[in-house]
């Protein structure tokens, strides 16, 4: 099993800027893509941002040059860097990652971003 803590979720005003991360652990041989999903009410989950192994990046258009996702491979953790905010961002933002022992999709707990105008 692969557990995934998330951080860095918080209220902050439009214009601002947060970076959430999510360390992974447990059986976390030969980690696939990890991502960010959110997913705001009323509203299907959506994917945000997502990493492969190799370090190639898809970012959703809504967030195109004001999110940007890392990795840090050592630390098994992924970033998601969030600029210029929108009071449509405000939702609850998932860490997802692909692999593991058993090899399947994996989510994080969730972690609230509230953009206030």
């Amino acid at each position: 099993q692969v557990q995934l803590v998330e951080s860095g979720g918080g209220l902050v005003q439009a214009g601002g800027s947060l970076r959430l991360s999510c360390a992974a652990s447990g059986t976390i041989l030969m980690l696939n893509h990890m991502g960010w999903y959110r997913q705001a009410p009323g509203n299907q989950r959506e994917l945000v941002a997502r990493i492969t192994n190799g370090g190639v990046t898809n970012h959703a258009d809504s967030v195109k040059g004001r999110f940007t996702i890392s990795r840090d491979p050592a630390k098994n953790t992924v970033y998601l860097q969030m600029n210029s905010l929108k009071s449509e961002d405000t939702a609850v933002y998932y860490c997802n990652v692909f692999g593991g022992v058993p090899v399947r999709n994996y989510w994080g707990q969730g972690t609230q971003v509230t953009v206030s105008s």
